[in-house]
């Protein structure tokens, strides 16, 4: 009974080391050092003097992540001014999807316009966030020694049409927190393709 017992348990760490484990809100955001597009490293130790950062795992192929990069571009221009910069991050792997390779993020952040940071995550982050699909964002508030989770999810309530969003959860969620207040939504499901990595 005792070897079954083992054997269980051995099998149950084996099956389990591929899950990612979600960070909840209010969770202590985990750092990181990332090659930018432009061949640099960001970490978000860089942060430390903004009052939050949104880090949005995204990247060139799916169809989904493509109908928010306008909305990024414009998240990036209402709220990087006020403290709430955006972090994109590409968590796929290019041997799988040749599209998300890094030249391609060069090129594809030049033809969109990209005003924020575009990372590589070599590191595979997103294990450590949990994210599993891309757009998925984690708005994180500087809370002076550290960062935490303040919301969990989607960038707003209708991928297909930008002008018939009736719940911008990033955009509020950020608008509360400017205003000392704790977001009324604080988790959504994240709406995009599955991450893919090896």
């Amino acid at each position: 009974m005792k070897t079954m017992k083992h054997i269980l348990l051995a099998m149950a760490l084996v099956l389990g080391m591929g899950v990612t484990a979600q960070l909840k809100v209010g969770d202590k955001a985990p750092s990181f050092n990332l090659k930018n597009i432009d061949g640099k490293k960001v970490s978000l130790d860089d942060y430390k003097d903004q009052k939050g950062v949104v880090v949005v795992f995204t990247c060139n192929h799916c169809p989904y992540a493509v109908l928010y990069e306008a909305r990024l571009v414009e998240l990036q221009k209402q709220f990087g001014p006020k403290k709430f910069p955006i972090i994109a991050i590409n968590p796929n792997d290019s041997t799988i999807v040749p599209a998300d390779g890094f030249s391609k993020m060069i090129t594809n952040a030049a033809e969109k316009g990209f005003n924020f940071p575009y990372l590589l995550d070599d590191e595979q982050l997103f294990k450590k966030y949990g994210a599993t699909r891309t757009p998925h964002v984690y708005l994180l508030k500087n809370e002076g020694k550290h960062f935490s989770v303040a919301y969990i999810g989607a960038i707003d309530d209708n991928p297909q049409d930008a002008s018939d969003v009736k719940d911008a959860y990033v955009a509020q969620a950020i608008e509360a927190i400017l205003a000392g207040n704790k977001p009324k939504v604080t988790e959504t499901r994240a709406v995009g393709c599955t991450i893919k990595f090896k």
